[in-house]
């Protein structure tokens, strides 16, 4: 009778019940959503509190593009920048405006972009209907991998790249379920964004195949035909990223001297080192050891030869238990493409992989091993189960306590190169950039120390050369730091400040012409460069050339009317020769952008009081 009753009331259980549960769902999902949040926040409180490191100051506070009034046009319309990534650059040219030299507002906006992409993941993977969706989103904003993003403010173009390429993907999901070509444009709008923000995304058009693979068990003709506009935006980006890299960034120096077969062995090293980073986040630095590969040997290749094996078993097993297993690795390599080694860029002077890289490609491992442990604690007993709930606890803890720890080291420059050099004693680099941290504080003598040690590890490092010159001239060692210019200048004649710099010392040294010579070709490879433009005034001006001087700070002020340091200088120069309204007007131009220049005050000041 009972059954008999659930049978006549069948179409009332099967309307009532299940629009119960999904009220009970829709419920949680905003809390879900906080608590991912929350939870993000709380393990990056110690970037919060932290600093600008690296290249941040390069590339956001002292970017002369990002602090001018003209700034998004050059970003836009301009291959003034040394990446096109010119939605990243908008983002900064907003941000500076807001929080100026302030770092904090840099980390709040990246660990807010970190917390949206989290949230993306998880709501990627419930879309595709893979288990521990939640979970794995939190593994992922969590995962001491990506502190080297998340704390990192120039890595914004990770973050923001990654929130427009999710958004991809999620609106591509939704298009392939609804049939409606809104959302295939929205995105492939979406792309094009994640392009602007950052190239490295490229591969979406493969990853978009493969979820249409997973969804449906094939790939239709449909979709082939739907990929192509994604193909043609990834092939355009990528070749104008290509181009900037050679042209703006490595200004066609050589990065890598190693063969392509050495390349090709060094390709199948790089997804295994990720994995083990992935699955044992342990040991993490900036700069990993240099690998040497040697291709003459046929162990170089064993690593990537077993990668195409596994690939070739799941493939064969696709229809079975190898199904999840091709679709996370599939992914994941796909995604790693960009970083294999067969296109050149600069960090591949130092390391041949580094953990920001892995940004994209992570989740789709941390997703394989979140659903299996997931199917795993449904297949136990009560009792077990909660064993697998406290297991799932400690992980998430141990993970979270070395993400704290982890964003701890990148709250300092020096604390992160110190963390470095510890890890990875042959990281030249680091010792070069613990030099600049002395410098910075006023101890170059300690600098110089650093200085020799980045060159007795590497003594063909072109920068190490010229800062170890910078430190000896901040000491009056002018006739010590001479040589090293020129050892810097021989080994990469292109190193435009180290040109200008060796023109300064020569220059202190009474040699005038051999100094003048070093400017012109640092004009010549440089000629857009303000900073270069006032050096030369700089100097003209000691010669007594004011008028030439004036030129020369003039075309600094053409080219960033927001050089503060060059109305100061112009300033100066119009003193000089009586000029004295014209001299006001640049000292107080020069507070109006920099208020804390205290040589323009000084002389603003001066000339009220001789008035």
């Amino acid at each position: 009778m009972q059954v008999s009753g659930r049978y006549t009331r069948r179409e009332n259980s099967e309307v009532e019940k299940p629009k119960m549960k999904q009220v009970r769902v829709g419920a949680s999902l905003p809390i879900l959503a906080i608590l991912l949040v929350v939870i993000t926040f709380i393990t990056y409180i110690p970037a919060l509190r932290g600093g600008f490191i690296w290249d941040d100051d390069t590339l956001i506070t002292e970017n002369p593009i990002i602090k001018a009034s003209d700034g998004l046009h050059r970003l836009w319309l301009t291959t003034d920048a040394p990446d096109y990534y010119p939605l990243t650059g908008s983002l900064w040219w907003l941000e500076w405006r807001i929080w100026g030299d302030n770092a904090t507002g840099y980390h709040v906006v990246n660990v807010l972009l970190h917390s949206a992409n989290a949230m993306l993941v998880w709501m990627i993977l419930r879309r595709l209907k893979i288990p521990g969706a939640w979970l794995a989103g939190l593994v992922f904003a969590i995962h001491p991998v990506n502190v080297a993003t998340t704390a990192w403010i120039s890595e914004q173009k990770n973050t923001l790249s990654m929130l427009f390429f999710a958004m991809s993907i999620l609106l591509y999901l939704k298009f392939d379920e609804k049939d409606q070509w809104r959302w295939y444009g929205l995105s492939l709008l979406a792309f094009l964004l994640a392009l602007l923000s950052k190239s490295a995304v490229v591969m979406l058009p493969f990853v978009l195949l493969e979820c249409v693979w997973w969804l449906h068990g094939r790939v239709r003709w449909k979709d082939w035909l739907c990929s192509v506009p994604f193909f043609v935006s990834s092939l355009v980006f990528g070749l104008v990223t290509i181009w900037f890299q050679y042209h703006q960034v490595l200004q066609g120096s050589l990065v890598r001297s190693d063969s392509f077969f050495a390349r090709v062995a060094g390709a199948g090293w790089v997804p295994w080192f990720y994995l083990y980073k992935a699955f044992l986040p342990l040991n993490l630095t900036v700069i990993y050891p240099k690998w040497q590969i040697d291709a003459s040997r046929w162990v170089s290749y064993v690593p990537g030869a077993l990668l195409v094996v596994c690939f070739l078993v799941l493939w064969r097993k696709r229809k079975t238990w190898g199904r999840p297993l091709l679709f996370s690795l599939g992914y994941f390599t796909a995604m790693l493409f960009p970083v294999l080694g067969f296109f050149d860029q600069a960090l591949y002077r130092y390391s041949l992989v580094t953990d920001h890289w892995q940004y994209y490609s992570i989740a789709g491992v941390i997703a394989l091993a979140v659903a299996a442990g997931d199917q795993m604690y449904r297949r136990l007993g009560n009792q077990p189960r909660r064993w697998g709930i406290v297991a799932a606890v400690l992980m998430l803890t141990v993970l979270g306590a070395a993400s704290w720890q982890r964003a701890g080291v990148y709250a300092a420059d020096e604390r992160l190169w110190r963390d470095n050099v510890a890890k990875n004693p042959t990281a030249w680099m680091a010792y070069s950039n613990l030099g600049l941290n002395m410098e910075w504080a006023g101890n170059p003598d300690a600098a110089v120390g650093y200085f020799e040690q980045a060159l007795r590890i590497n003594p063909d490092s072109a920068d190490a050369h010229n800062n170890l010159a910078l430190a000896l001239l901040q000491l009056g060692r002018t006739p010590e730091a001479v040589p090293h210019l020129e050892q810097a200048v021989r080994l990469n004649p292109h190193y435009a400040d180290a040109h200008i710099n060796l023109g300064n010392a020569l220059f202190q040294l009474g040699k005038v012409p051999e100094a003048f010579s070093h400017y012109q070709v640092a004009l010549r490879l440089d000629p857009d460069s303000p900073l270069l433009h006032d050096d030369l005034g700089v100097a003209l001006e000691k010669l007594d050339r004011v008028a030439e001087a004036i030129e020369q700070y003039e075309m600094a002020l053409r080219i960033n009317p927001d050089f503060a340091e060059a109305h100061n200088d112009l300033g100066n120069a119009f003193e000089r020769q009586g000029k004295v309204r014209e001299a006001r007007e640049q000292y107080e131009q020069a507070l109006g952008l920099n208020p804390d220049l205290t040589a323009a005050r000084n002389a603003l000041a001066r000339l009220r009081a001789t008035q």
